[in-house]
């Protein structure tokens, strides 16, 4: 039975095509962004999220690892890299990265997260060392480690294939695939904001082929500059049809762009509306994810709050200390406990679920 939101009858018919199962189209994906009524976007997204994942939100306890700053690279959105030799780089050898985690570590820790430069300064075993050796002292701890961006740079500088890359990165420890480096699947997005990484088709054949080699992997999308409605669309549109070949992809994580500095003005922030109307439209326009997850990093912890009734189920994890959102204009802390995703999930009436980083349930609060 159709549910009647309103008399804007494009809207109504939007709802419909929900309602049956029907793929909605980037002309669909437009008008969601451009109408007025946010709230029945909203509640669409929110009657699609409970139909996939009932009342449940999910966290889970991970720590973020950047073992290295140096990067070849030169995206218009970042403030993490240096170059070699610039006041600041750094790069972590084994003793380093072991006494990081050390100090940081706790056992309720399911995921290290792990993403960095593109760093010509060192070879591709530096990279699989890093695996090795955290799946040798903390091999409890999922490794999700290196962007499709990163492993096309590996291949390129190692002389590899990216699917050697992935098969040498797995032999090590490697168990998934963060979601990074995708920023905006547009040409020309990319030639502007990220020139030097992975092309459109290069991120996404990263993902394929990790997908068929049995690894399931995460998806993101970097909103806020330079992309416009109808590139997100295009983006999440992309998405999906790899997902529809593969079905590899656990997540999707809208990211709002950091401006360059933390005392830059509200005007050169993503509105909360934009958060908002972008979560609900990516649940709606990714209908073969089962996840969307809120970045509480990048919108902070009470908008969050309000993502879990705009259609995401996912508030990401206690982080212990994010970096890269940090080192330009995020505003939050770089960490939350489990206690605070907890009461801010049972604030928005919804069921905490601690998990691992394959969703697998630890434990309902």
């Amino acid at each position: 039975m159709a549910v009647t939101l309103t008399k804007d009858a494009k809207m109504q018919n939007i709802a419909d095509k929900i309602q049956q199962g029907e793929r909605l189209s980037i002309e669909d994906g437009l008008y969601l962004y451009e109408t007025s009524d946010l709230l029945s976007v909203a509640q669409l997204a929110d009657q699609v999220n409970e139909q996939k994942n009932g009342t449940n939100v999910y966290f889970i306890e991970n720590m973020y690892i950047n073992p290295t700053n140096v990067c070849e690279a030169s995206c218009g959105f970042c403030g993490f890299k240096r170059k070699p030799g610039e006041e600041g780089a750094y790069t972590m050898h084994e003793e380093e990265l072991l006494e990081y985690v050390e100090k940081r570590w706790n056992d309720n820790i399911q995921e290290f997260h792990i993403v960095g430069g593109h760093n010509t300064e060192v070879g591709f075993d530096y990279y699989l060392n890093t695996i090795k050796t955290l799946k040798k002292h903390y091999p409890q701890a999922a490794v999700k480690a290196y962007t499709g961006a990163e492993i096309e740079f590996f291949a390129r500088h190692a002389g590899l294939t990216m699917k050697e890359v992935l098969e040498e990165l797995m032999k090590a420890g490697l168990d998934t695939l963060p979601g990074g480096g995708a920023e905006i699947l547009t040409e020309r997005y990319r030639a502007k904001m990220s020139p030097d990484k992975a092309s459109t088709d290069e991120w996404l054949e990263a993902h394929e082929l990790a997908h068929e080699l049995g690894m399931k992997t995460h998806a993101t999308m970097l909103y806020g500059s330079i992309d416009t409605f109808e590139e997100r669309l295009i983006h999440m549109d992309r998405l999906r049809q790899l997902q529809d070949k593969t079905n590899g992809f656990m997540v999707f994580i809208p990211l709002a762009m950091q401006p360059r500095k933390v005392n830059a003005g509200w005007n050169r922030r993503t509105s909360a509306y934009d958060d908002m109307r972008t979560i609900a439209i990516s649940r709606l326009m990714l209908d073969n994810f089962d996840h969307i997850k809120a970045y509480w990093i990048n919108i902070g912890a009470q908008l969050t709050q309000m993502a879990l009734t705009f259609g995401s189920d996912d508030i990401h994890g206690t982080l212990i200390e994010e970096r890269i959102s940090h080192s330009v204009g995020a505003l939050t802390s770089q960490g939350l406990t489990r206690k605070e995703l907890i009461h801010l999930i049972k604030g928005a009436d919804k069921q905490p679920v601690e998990r691992d980083t394959f969703y697998n349930v630890i434990k309902k609060y």
